[in-house]
């Protein structure tokens, strides 16, 4: 394990770009959503959990027409929407405004956003930089996770899935070069969507301090 190559962690700042564009109804939004830039439809679905928004949605979409509008039903749907698993985001983008189109056509009348509650649609830079911190064991690992800052734990479990296809770095790197595949196995299998993003952190440490203390029964 001493030999693994090691884990270098980094971090990612999001600076907001406003696109001068708002929505006070879904027609408003749904029409929106069709001609807007992919870099935005990408921060308002990937980008959620960076915000520490509510966990009972996964998309800005989703959470202003529950909360601003009070359509849950479109909320829900709209929820149900994993952008990791589609291929594209003309994917996502279509399949936000099929479910939007379906919702219209059974409820053609939904309320307005009241004045100040509107969706103002923004688009983001991400800055990403290396911290200076590595990790070599799992031990130096855990060390590691309990302190970072939010904004590195974010890159490494949410972000890295757009890059990996779906994998996150901290599995990745267990699995392949601490070759210990079933805390990878637990560690992916923590839910991105049910958690926010300390609560994610609680939910690795579990099983980091739980892999480190097999090991350390097994070394005895």
């Amino acid at each position: 394990m001493n030999d693994a190559p090691y884990f270098n962690f980094q971090e990612c700042s999001i600076v907001l770009k406003s696109t001068g564009l708002k929505a006070g109804t879904i027609e408003e939004m749904r029409s929106l959503l069709s001609k807007v830039s992919d870099n935005c439809i990408y921060h308002h679905t990937f980008q959620y959990f960076f915000k520490g928004n509510i966990l009972e949605y996964t998309n800005d979409f989703a959470q202003w027409a529950g909360e601003a509008i009070g359509e849950r039903e479109l909320a829900e749907r709209l929820s149900n929407v994993d952008p990791y698993v589609l291929p594209s985001m003309k994917a996502l983008r279509e399949d936000l405004v099929r479910i939007i189109d379906d919702f219209l056509a059974t409820f053609p009348t939904p309320r307005a956003a009241l004045r100040g509650d509107e969706l103002f649609f923004n688009e983001s830079v991400t800055i990403i930089y290396p911290l200076g911190i590595r990790a070599r064991n799992l031990a130096e690992f855990l060390m590691v996770v309990r302190y970072i800052d939010p904004g590195s734990l974010y890159y490494h479990f949410y972000e890295a899935r757009k890059r990996l296809g779906g994998i996150d770095d901290f599995s990745m790197w267990i699995e392949h070069s601490l070759c210990m595949k079933e805390t990878a196995e637990r560690i992916r299998a923590i839910d991105p969507f049910m958690h926010n993003i300390e609560s994610i952190r609680q939910h690795i440490i579990d099983e980091l301090e739980e892999a480190v203390r097999t090991d350390m029964e097994v070394d005895e």
